[in-house]
């Protein structure tokens, strides 16, 4: 199994194109860290990956089985910004991924309780997400993006509001849950960047290994 991007070309109306016939392919357990300047177009990039933004030519799929699937099908999301529902549970936040598959409450909180323990918060489920922490909220976002059977996990500047320290444990967390999906990570950082598979650099339009 494994993303394919194949002559993904875009452009927002009345500006320069910023992706040009780009390609990428990232295998199942496998992360991959796009870095690159501000306005380089890597947040436009998963946005097209998930299917928030559709592009002006090119394909988006996820290949399995020797067939190609419609790509944005089998996303699910960690933002930069903690997107939680305060007055929710530990677990009532983190269930809420699994509930995307159409799975009973019974499956998707025991699904959710196992998700958190991966993410080292066991026990913490009864609390309201409230009271965690920025690092450990984050963590909650993790495990409820984990949670889904989905196979493609796309994080967004994952750790861009949290400090060193934190920042490590967050995306330990993150590529540890999601050890068997193919993972893309928009990151600033090179010490995050140096934790994933590989990393590649956006630029032109285009996608290169770091440092080539």
């Amino acid at each position: 199994m494994r993303l394919v991007a194949e002559g993904v070309t875009f452009a927002h109306p009345g500006s320069r194109l910023l992706l040009d016939h780009l390609m990428l392919q990232v295998e199942a357990g496998e992360s991959v860290a796009v870095v690159g300047p501000s306005g380089s177009g890597k947040t436009t990039l998963l946005a097209l990956l998930g299917g928030l933004l559709a592009p002006q030519a090119g394909t988006l799929a996820l290949e399995r089985g020797g067939t190609r699937e419609p790509l944005a099908d089998h996303v699910s999301w960690v933002l930069q910004t903690v997107n939680v529902l305060g007055d929710r549970t530990v677990l009532d936040n983190v269930a809420v991924g699994a509930y995307a598959d159409g799975v009973s409450r019974a499956t998707a909180l025991a699904r959710a309780e196992r998700a958190l323990a991966d993410v080292g918060l066991a026990g913490t489920g009864d609390r309201p997400v409230r009271t965690l922490s920025g690092g450990e909220a984050q963590r909650v976002v993790i495990a409820r993006a984990a949670v889904s059977e989905r196979p493609v996990l796309l994080a967004d500047e994952p750790t861009g509001q949290l400090d060193h320290r934190t920042s490590t444990d967050v995306i330990d967390a993150l590529l540890a849950s999601a050890a068997d999906k193919v993972t893309v990570v928009v990151t600033h950082d090179p010490a995050i960047a140096a934790r994933c598979s590989r990393t590649l650099a956006l630029g032109s339009g285009v996608l290169t290994p770091s440092g080539s």
